[in-house]
C-alpha cells in the first residue's frame, strides 16, 4: 500500500475563536494521538486534507511532515472525520498514529465482482455489508476485499468465513456473519382488499417499510449534524 503526506503544524487551543480563524484561514483543526502518543492538537490543510481522504484506498497511512521534529515523519490513519451537516465543510480531523512493526485492526472496503447467476432469474443481488474489520501491519491494509459473487443463486449467500485474504491479512469476527446474498424476484403486489360494507368504520394500519442499507467502509469515520458540535467542542 502507498503512502500519503501531509503537512501539519502544531496550533493553539485558545482563545476558542482561533479555531475559526483556522477555518477561514483554509486550515482544518485537529488532533494527534496514539497508544504511546501525547495527545497534540494540529492544523492541516483543508485541501490537502481533502485529497487524502479521496485517496484513503490507495494511500491509508499517511506520514505527517512538519517543522516540528516530534511530529516529522510520524505515521497516522485518518480515524475520524468531522463535517458540516449542510455545506459538508471538514471541520475537524481525528489522526491516529501506528508502528508500522505493529498490527492494527482498521474496516476494509467489500469489492463485489460479477454477475450472480441467480440474478438472470430475476433474483436481486443484496450487499449485506459494505466492509470487513481486519487485523494486519499498517502497510499491509489491502484497497478492497474481493467477493466473486458469479455462482450465487437465488437465496445463496456468502458469509465472512468464504472470503479470501491475502497475506497476513486476518480478518476479525465472532459470528460468521453473512456478506452478500441474492433475494427472490419481487413478489407481485396483492389485489385490494373488498370495501367495507356501509356505515362500518374502515381503520387504516400502516406498516413500516423493513431494509436497512449497510455503511460503507472508509479509511476514516465520517459525521455530520452533531459532529459540528462534537468538532467545536474537541478543538
Amino acid at each position: 500500500m502507498e503512502t500519503g503526506e501531509l503537512v501539519c503544524e502544531k496550533r493553539e487551543t485558545k482563545p476558542k475563536g482561533f479555531v475559526n480563524q483556522l477555518r477561514r484561514a483554509g486550515r482544518v483543526p485537529a488532533v494527534l494521538y496514539g497508544p504511546k502518543t501525547a495527545t497534540t492538537a494540529l492544523s492541516v490543510s483543508a485541501a490537502d486534507l481533502q485529497a487524502r481522504i479521496a485517496h484513503a484506498a490507495q494511500s491509508r497511512i499517511i506520514r505527517l511532515k512538519s517543522n516540528s521534529p516530534d511530529l516529522e515523519g510520524k505515521h497516522v490513519i485518518l480515524k475520524e472525520v468531522q463535517r458540516a451537516p449542510v455545506s459538508r465543510e471538514l471541520l475537524h480531523a481525528d489522526l491516529y498514529e501506528v508502528d508500522l512493526s505493529r498490527t492494527i485492526r482498521v474496516s476494509v472496503a467489500l469489492k463485489f465482482v460479477g454477475r450472480p447467476a441467480g440474478v438472470a432469474l430475476g433474483g436481486i443481488m443484496q450487499p449485506l455489508e459494505r466492509g470487513v474489520e481486519v487485523e494486519c501491519l499498517p502497510l499491509e491494509i489491502p484497497e478492497a476485499i474481493e467477493v466473486d459473487v458469479t455462482e450465487l443463486g437465488v437465496h445463496d449467500v456468502v458469509h465472512v468465513s468464504a472470503l479470501k485474504f491475502a497475506g497476513n491479512v486476518k480478518p476479525i469476527y465472532e459470528t460468521d456473519y453473512p456478506v452478500v446474498t441474492v433475494l427472490p424476484p419481487t413478489v407481485a403486489e396483492a389485489p385490494a382488499a373488498a370495501a367495507p360494507a356501509e356505515g362500518e368504520a374502515a381503520e387504516a394500519a400502516a406498516a413500516p417499510a423493513e431494509g436497512a442499507a449497510a455503511p460503507a467502509a472508509g479509511a476514516a469515520k465520517e459525521s455530520g449534524g452533531a459532529g459540528a458540535a462534537g468538532a467545536a467542542k474537541k478543538a
